[in-house]
């Protein structure tokens, strides 16, 4: 199971937990209501079991099946739609099936009363909606980063290990000047938007998109194992050559990257009071930056610095080539470079043992 499912299946597993409590909520709320007004038994067979059973039951088919139309359809088809799109079909759809539902359970003499049908419709119409705009905020923010606003994760900066790859468009500005502002940013929106399956199958989380780059991050653990820090360029290489064809025909260009990988300590924490963000700060991101910039120098597509590279296997899987130990500028030491290639003919998708 790739990570993307499998990130998509905690999405899901989150949506029917938090349903089914708020389905064995609502019948005691509806007890509450009774009791407070004086009110009878709405139905000769009501009991409190009976609309436990009822509700749970809605909800655990109601998110298994509804969720999984949120988090496999509507988050992978709608995505290029607005938030405010997105939010308001799906609203509209559910609405339309919890009547149909309630409409159901009244014609198969299930105990319901339609104030109850109205009240159901209303209140999951709701919990829907706010479902759908949590997943919208989740993926704005970028995986994990809004949950871990959410409990205060980074309140408290924190050092963690972690490596990082500047990935950068080759010849960006050339390519700007003969397609003009808008179609570049339609041409930039389709790269990153077709180079996020790579990255998230390689376990990398997109930190930023800074211009025409995308700076990835991974815990180091995660980076380290079967080199997913360097397979994940040759990963998003092979991907966007498969692409070749969609982007002449759309914009002329067949795109290309060159990457800086490089690992250290960093001091994760949130920033920002109207716009909150976890941020990483410290030397690790400008030197990797620089090693970026050296690609160009050395006309190689993929540099790792000396200290990333005595971590990883390399053997058997890229071909390693020396670049001596070399001044980065605004460093006062000298930073052992190395330069890799993939050695399948592919460039990509190789498996790591």
């Amino acid at each position: 199971m790739n990570r993307r499912t499998s990130y998509k299946l905690r999405q899901l597993g989150i949506i029917m937990v938090v349903w089914l409590i708020i389905g064995f909520i609502i019948p005691f709320y509806d007890r509450l209501a009774l009791i407070t007004t004086n009110a009878v038994t709405p139905v000769p067979r009501y009991t409190m079991l009976e609309a436990i059973i009822i509700n749970m039951g809605a909800a655990f088919t109601g998110a298994l099946l509804g969720g999984s139309f949120l988090v496999f359809y509507v988050n992978v088809r709608f995505r290029d739609k607005s938030y405010g799109y997105t939010i308001l079909a799906v609203a509209g759809a559910f609405l339309v099936v919890i009547a149909i539902v309630n409409i159901l359970l009244r014609l198969f003499n299930i105990p319901s009363e339609w104030t109850r049908i109205a009240k159901n419709c209303l209140v999951w119409g709701i919990i829907v909606t706010v479902t759908q705009l949590f997943l919208q905020i989740n993926n704005k923010f970028g995986q994990g980063v809004f949950w871990n606003i959410i409990r205060g994760k980074y309140n408290t900066p924190r050092e963690e290990e972690r490596i990082f790859m500047f990935l950068d468009l080759n010849s960006s500005t050339t390519i700007a000047e003969q397609l003009g502002d808008k179609k570049y940013h339609a041409f930039l929106k389709d790269i990153f938007t077709d180079i996020t399956n790579p990255i998230l199958d390689n376990k990398g989380e997109i930190y930023q998109y800074v211009g025409d780059e995308v700076i990835v991050a991974w815990k180091y653990g995660e980076g380290i194992q079967n080199s997913k820090c360097v397979q994940c360029f040759f990963d998003i290489k092979f991907h966007l050559q498969q692409l070749n064809n969609k982007y002449l025909q759309q914009y002329g260009v067949i795109p290309s990257f060159k990457a800086g990988i490089h690992c250290g300590k960093v001091v994760a924490g949130e920033v920002g009071i109207i716009k909150r963000d976890i941020t990483y700060s410290g030397d690790v991101l400008n030197t990797t930056s620089r090693i970026q910039d050296m690609c160009k120098e050395f006309n190689e597509e993929v540099i790792v610095s000396g200290d990333l590279a005595a971590s990883l296997r390399l053997a058997g899987n890229f071909a390693a080539q020396t670049l001596g130990s070399i001044k980065l500028k605004g460093k006062q030491k000298e930073m052992l470079l190395i330069a890799l290639k993939s050695m399948t003919g592919n460039n990509g998708d190789i498996s790591l043992t």
